[in-house]
C-alpha cells in the first residue's frame, strides 16, 4: 500500500506519469467505444451502460433508478433524461417500484436486449484492439488486480451525484 503523502506535497514523477497515462488511456478508450456504440447501436456510452447493466448485470432485467445512478456514477437528473430517451426508443420501460412507490424501476425490453446483442461484438472488438491487445495475458490480470482496489477505494467516497441517497 502506498504511503499517504502530505496534501501539499507535489506528485512524484512516477505518480504523475501513472496519472496522465491512466487519464489518456481512459479518454482514448472511451472515445473509441463511444464511436462504435453510436455507429452500431445509436447509443451514447451512458445509454449503453444502462442497457448493459439491465441486460447483463441484473437477473430480472430491472433495477431502481437510484441503484442505476449509483452504479454508473452519473447524476440522477442526467440518468432520468437518458432513461427517458431509451424509453422513447422502446428499449426500456419505467414504472413505480413495487416495494416503494416513491422509487422508479427501469426494465429492459426485448428491443433493448436486441440492441445490446447487436453492439456487443463490436464493443468487445474495440476493447480488445485498443485496450487489451498491447498487453500480455498476465499484464491484463495484473492491471485488474491494481485497479480493482483503487476503484473500490474511490467508490467508498463517490461524487455527490453518485452517492447512495440517505434514508429519510
Amino acid at each position: 500500500m502506498a504511503r499517504m503523502a502530505d496534501a501539499h506535497e507535489p506528485l512524484d514523477p512516477d505518480g504523475l506519469q501513472a496519472y496522465f497515462a491512466l487519464m489518456d488511456v481512459a479518454g482514448l478508450l472511451k472515445h473509441g467505444v463511444e464511436e462504435q456504440l453510436r455507429e452500431a447501436g445509436d447509443l451514447s456510452y451512458v445509454q449503453f451502460q444502462l442497457l448493459a447493466r439491465l441486460a447483463l448485470g441484473s437477473p430480472t432485467g430491472s433495477e431502481r433508478m437510484t441503484d442505476l445512478a449509483d452504479g454508473v456514477v452519473y447524476s440522477r437528473s442526467g440518468l432520468t433524461y437518458q432513461a427517458g430517451l431509451l424509453e422513447k426508443a422502446g428499449l426500456v420501460v419505467r414504472a413505480p417500484s413495487p416495494d416503494d412507490e416513491r422509487s422508479v424501476t427501469v426494465s429492459i425490453t426485448d428491443e433493448g436486449r436486441e440492441r445490446i446483442a447487436r453492439v456487443m461484438p463490436g464493443h468487445a472488438e474495440v476493447i480488445r484492439r485498443l485496450f487489451l491487445h498491447p498487453m500480455a495475458d498476465g499484464d491484463v490480470r495484473r492491471l485488474a488486480e491494481l485497479l480493482v482496489p483503487v476503484r473500490d477505494h474511490m467508490r467508498a467516497a463517490p461524487p455527490r451525484s453518485a452517492a447512495p441517497r440517505r434514508k429519510r
